[in-house]
């Protein structure tokens, strides 16, 4: 698999399917994806072998004793769910996952390296205007990377 990037804008027609972009399409092997909540009231999809991955480091650290262990186990890796691509190319997002995210009709679509994002399009806009600021002083921290 390639490095998963770029914005894409789609829409989720009424059976809560969206046609996934074809850039992104092309490089993932297989026909399945793992989609689940992710923060920021977005949705996680991953590759199965990435989900794999993922979810065996997040078990392995996560005890069942220590509630905030618990609670990102049920709030991450419980809602997973996986999904298919069918003949046109598009994914069928469960309705949990859709309430969850608050998708709409208009859907942003990021990759981001090893995972994609799906975002309702006003949700994101609405994240990005408020994050500015601390997206400003995160950026600061970044000063000794060079290109």
């Amino acid at each position: 698999m390639e490095l998963l990037t770029g914005e894409y804008r789609n829409t989720l027609d009424e059976k809560g399917r969206i046609l996934f972009p074809s850039r992104l399409r092309q490089e993932i092997t297989g026909n399945v994806l793992i989609i689940t909540q992710a923060l920021d009231r977005c949705l996680w999809l991953y590759t199965p072998e990435e989900w794999k991955n993922l979810s065996s480091k997040l078990m392995e650290s996560a005890s069942p004793f220590d509630p905030k262990a618990r609670l990102v186990v049920r709030r991450l890796v419980a809602p997973a769910q996986e999904v298919e691509f069918d003949k046109s190319g598009r994914l069928s997002i469960p309705q949990s996952l859709r309430e969850y995210a608050g998708l709409s009709k208009d859907c942003v679509v990021l990759g981001i390296n090893k995972y994609i994002e799906l975002w309702d399009s006003a949700r994101y806009k609405e994240y990005l205007e408020q994050s500015e600021e601390s997206f400003l002083e995160a950026t600061e921290g970044l000063r000794d990377i060079c290109f």
